[in-house]
């Protein structure tokens, strides 16, 4: 099994919105980034586990985790010019981007802000925490996953 953290912006699509989806799952689409979508595509596997991480928000930070219930699929909505994530350079014969699906599986009693991540010296080598990472999708090493989950109590 391998960990992952997954970003998304609050006001976009929060645990909430996943927790309260018909079986508590959706699908993870809109990833636009070469290097995630890659390591969505050849790296993540049903059964792994990830943080949920509130993004681009008052404070930031891990409020959650979701299983991979579904591995990588062709992303359809880089082909429908209607959908926010659509894709010109996207065709059928080609995607180019896909997505996995994720169920909710915990929230946090409270929020693990970005600064608390960076104030634990045993995610020192994380990398969301390194200067100038902004992958919405990144892997998350075992030794990290335990420290943020003895975090959240």
């Amino acid at each position: 099994m391998k960990y992952w953290l997954l970003k998304s912006e609050p006001d976009a699509f929060s645990i909430d919105d996943l927790r309260n989806m018909p079986g508590k799952k959706d699908h993870w689409d809109g990833i636009r980034n070469y290097q995630a979508r890659n390591m969505m595509r050849d790296d993540m596997k049903k059964g792994d586990l990830a943080f949920f991480y509130h993004s681009s928000c008052a404070v930031p930070g891990v409020v959650g985790i979701v299983e991979v219930v579904k591995e990588a699929y062709d992303d359809y909505t880089a082909l429908d010019s209607k959908e926010k994530y659509f894709d010109a350079k996207a065709t059928p014969e080609n995607p180019r981007w896909c997505m996995v699906d994720v169920k909710y599986k915990k929230k946090f009693k409270q929020i693990i802000s970005l600064q608390e991540l960076k104030q634990n010296k045993k995610l020192k080598d994380m990398m969301l925490l390194r200067k100038g990472n902004r992958l919405s999708i990144m892997p998350v090493s075992a030794g990290e996953w335990k420290a943020i989950l003895a975090m959240a109590g």
